[in-house]
């Protein structure tokens, strides 16, 4: 037993180890001899897993809006806790055993007790809820958000205690020190203390967001795991005073949003493949010897005749067959010219054809699109921090990086480009349109979508569409928004236009595919070509069908 897709939650406990999947895997396995002991399943995409203090259960939280209590060793499913209306990104056992919390990306918290009844219910949150702790005397929550806020709740009156303000920068880790004070990491890469009074104190630790914090209780230690790609040890004080001990560089195979203490000098992390990976930090080592990348795709283009795909493993396939090894996890290819580019999560924009390197950026790469100032050709790729980065592509096709505009305080999820303008989406729901001559901002859309935006595209001449998580196609054009709510049960990840802009077609987390008629503004076709969720959608001109790759490293024709 192994994981397909990316391991996104990591938990120890004793001789176990449990790791949660984009595989919709849960699976168990022996500290020791790294061998897997069991296997259970969600639905969806698994976010995160925990044990019991006591070491006999474990919780997994999903996408399918559930959490799921196990027995060990065996996980045989002893629980369904339902309620959410969204994906359940994180549940935890209370100190005493005897409850389990939940927080979602409805904004709600819940408390449950082991039998999935629901006990409590806790609003207030303006964005979706990331992480979530337990006091260490069980009488509070301590939940934080996309919304900047990280808040207490009393657990008996069922009330908010606390609202703290981190400047409305998104936190997505927690943790509780020792001395009951609260621990945050967020996207500007810094470390917060809140102290038991209240009081906020900033450290700045990493230069892109950090996805995951891990606090050693014995050793008074700090783990911090960003996506600038090193992992930083903090030793905490008893005043609170925060001290850098050591850095190290993240290998490729390591995804940054996953780890758990073990053993008091180790570190378990999750990857990009089928196990799990460990950092030992009194001997400055990764062990990443038996994990295998993962085969999920998530792009696919057609080039010159050609299909290409990229994913998990770095490996670009030309046709189906290995062409080039770049070595990372990479989120999207761009045509332009005789030229294929890649980047993805080093922040390492590639020339697929070498192979090498030719721009490295301090955050994750995430899209971009080919557009052209006063006939020439240009790229501008989307940055996780928000950045915008364009290059100019050269005579002899290479190309040179020409400016870096700072678009969103988040993670620019699309790219789309017209004649006249390049279009933007962010997952912090903001939409933007710059100038193409001059780079200008000509107009930027607070809270375009409910939820956070995941992809563009081009419509006619003048217009663009984007999805996102609030499942619906927004069309914007002349300034006008039209709004479309799709079919798609789940997040809407990617869309497409037909070259003649008659045609879109979107695909979900859920792995649905629906078609749009743009002429007549309505949905035509509805499908479901697999479990796993649809990464990526490009139009094949050759056989004048669209593409879509999937995180189960297929890719399969959609007629239109």
């Amino acid at each position: 037993m192994k994981h397909t897709g990316p391991i996104s939650s990591v938990a120890t406990h004793g001789a176990y180890i449990a790791t949660g999947g984009y595989d919709n895997r849960v699976i168990l396995w022996d500290s020791l001899t790294r061998k897997s002991l069991a296997r259970g399943m969600h639905d969806h995409l698994v976010n995160h897993c925990a044990f019991s203090p006591d070491g006999k259960l474990l919780v997994s939280a999903g996408s399918d809006y559930t959490a799921r209590i196990w027995e060990l060793p065996t996980l045989r499913l002893l629980a369904v806790l339902t309620g959410h209306a969204d994906d359940v990104d994180m549940a935890v056992f209370a100190p005493d055993n005897c409850a389990v919390a939940t927080c979602a990306l409805d904004r709600a918290v819940r408390v449950f007790d082991l039998s999935g009844r629901c006990l409590k219910t806790f609003w207030g949150h303006t964005g979706n809820i990331i992480s979530l702790l337990w006091s260490r005397d069980g009488k509070r929550l301590v939940s934080s958000s996309v919304d900047g806020t990280v808040r207490e709740w009393d657990i008996e009156k069922g009330i908010q205690l606390h609202c703290y303000n981190l400047d409305g920068v998104r936190t997505d880790t927690i943790e509780m020190d020792v001395q009951g004070r609260i621990i945050a990491g967020d996207d500007l890469g810094r470390i917060a203390i809140i102290t038991t009074e209240g009081k906020l104190c900033y450290y700045s630790a990493h230069r892109a967001g950090i996805k995951k914090i891990v606090y050693c209780e014995q050793r008074r230690l700090l783990a911090s795991l960003s996506y600038d790609r090193t992992l930083a040890l903090w030793h905490i004080s008893e005043t609170g005073t925060v001290t850098e001990q050591q850095r190290t560089e993240i290998p490729a195979i390591i995804w940054p949003r996953a780890a758990a203490m073990l053993d008091n000098d180790k570190l378990v992390a999750g990857t990009f493949g089928t196990t799990y990976a460990v950092y030992d930090w009194r001997q400055n080592s990764w062990n990443t010897d038996e994990i295998e990348a993962g085969n999920g795709i998530n792009a696919v283009v057609v080039h010159q005749g050609s299909t290409y795909a990229v994913g998990d493993s770095g490996t670009v396939f030309k046709d189906g067959k290995a062409y080039s090894h770049l070595g990372s996890l990479c989120n999207f290819l761009l045509s332009a010219g005789d030229r294929l580019y890649a980047g993805g999560q080093l922040g390492q924009l590639f020339d697929v054809d070498s192979g090498k390197i030719i721009y490295e950026h301090h955050s994750p790469l995430n899209c971009g699109a080919l557009f052209y100032r006063a006939a020439h050709p240009h790229i501008a790729v989307g940055s996780y921090t928000g950045e915008m980065i364009v290059f100019s592509v050269q005579p002899d096709q290479t190309i040179k990086p020409e400016q870096k505009i700072k678009v969103y305080e988040n993670a620019i999820k699309g790219i789309a480009a017209n004649q006249d303008r390049l279009f933007s989406v962010c997952a912090s729901t903001d939409i933007a349109w710059h100038n193409c001559d001059d780079l200008s901002l000509a107009l930027k859309i607070t809270q375009a979508h409910e939820k956070i935006a995941n992809a563009c595209c081009k419509v006619g001449d003048t217009g663009f569409a984007s999805v996102a998580r609030d499942r619906s196609l927004r069309i914007w054009i002349d300034g006008g928004q039209e709004v479309y709510p799709a079919p798609h049960l789940n997040s809407i990840k990617c869309i497409c236009a037909s070259p003649d802009g008659q045609s879109l077609m979107t695909g979900s987390y859920g792995g649905t595919l629906a078609g749009f008629d743009f002429p007549t503004r309505t949905w035509t076709t509805f499908e479901r070509p697999t479990t796993a969720g649809i990464s990526s959608i490009s139009y094949d001109p050759v056989q004048s069908r669209f593409l879509a790759a999937s995180y189960d490293g297929e890719i399969y024709p959609v007629a239109h």
